[in-house]
């Protein structure tokens, strides 16, 4: 083999990999619907070593995450941002969990009183679910998150308290080919209404600041928005401000509210690139979708 195609070859084993599992917020949605940009809740599979992988969140697209895991994967890194029930509700169902010694590492934010294993046995226990934390055969590791950065195969991990109801945070993710930030419930308007001109408080952009890829809250039409001031969740304006101010290269708008379907995302997408200006790419999160960073 050639030195140029050995070079290519080993770009191409360092270029980090996004599949997108899960894009709803708040509910699953599925059926014909929804069926472009998907019904199941947040969930994200990141690759950046053959042998591991990051899971973003774990909605109920966590599920065929692990149906269609790599065999070759021997660890998992699951990064929560928060407990709520649609980031969460797919873990039950992540078949990796119920392999004997396979090893897996959840982290994610503690509360102000209780750690996060504690928090997470709450709902892996009855009555809420048949198997409790502890039975779970696998090699479990549970982190509670800290301001220092944490290394994962392949991939530098950093994360920051968010504005959202509860100790949530958003994640930013640093390979050898790019850089990833991860906000799907941020409601940074409730903490600076305009970005530009206090861009110290606005709220996740320390993780944010400079990314190739951004996927980020767009849950609400701004008349939506007008009655659910406080829940936690962006307009696309917001999400377009926060972009431009973060000066990311490509946007993915993602954490569809269930009551939108695919004509509607459609048309509403189409109106927001037309609108947008070019000042970065926008890519509207679909179930199934593969992201290549660098």
């Amino acid at each position: 083999m050639g030195r140029a195609s050995r070079r290519g070859r080993d770009l191409l084993e360092r270029q980090v990999r996004v599949t997108i599992w899960g894009t709803r917020g708040s509910q699953a949605a599925p059926g014909p619907d929804t069926v472009r940009y998907g019904g199941n809740t947040s969930c994200i599979e990141v690759c950046a070593v053959p042998d591991a992988r990051v899971v973003l969140d774990a909605g109920t697209g966590m599920r065929l995450l692990g149906v269609h895991l790599a065999p070759e994967v021997r660890r998992i890194d699951v990064l929560l941002t928060h407990l709520h029930m649609d980031h969460i509700q797919g873990l039950g169902f992540f078949a990796p969990l119920f392999v004997p010694d396979f090893e897996v590492h959840i982290w994610g934010p503690a509360s102000a009183t209780l750690d996060l294993r504690t928090r997470l046995t709450r709902y892996m226990s009855p009555p809420l679910f048949p198997v409790r934390l502890p039975e779970l055969p696998c090699d479990l590791h549970v982190h509670d998150l800290h301001a220092a950065p944490v290394a994962v195969p392949g991939l530098s991990v950093r994360a920051a308290l968010v504005c959202h109801p509860g100790a949530t945070v958003g994640y930013r993710l640093d390979g050898a080919s790019g850089s990833l930030a991860y906000l799907p419930d941020h409601e940074p308007v409730m903490v600076s209404a305009k970005f530009a001109e206090s861009p110290e408080w606005c709220s996740g952009l320390e993780i944010a600041a400079g990314v190739d890829v951004l996927i980020h809250d767009a849950q609400y039409t701004d008349a939506e928005y007008r009655d659910r001031v406080g829940w936690g969740h962006s307009t696309m304006a917001h999400t377009l401000a926060f972009a431009q101010l973060a000066h990311v290269k490509r946007l993915v708008p993602f954490h569809y509210d269930p009551a939108h379907d695919d004509d509607m995302l459609d048309a509403f997408f189409a109106e927001v690139i037309a609108e947008a200006g070019g000042a970065f790419t926008i890519e509207p999160a679909r179930e199934g979708a593969t992201i290549e960073i660098g």
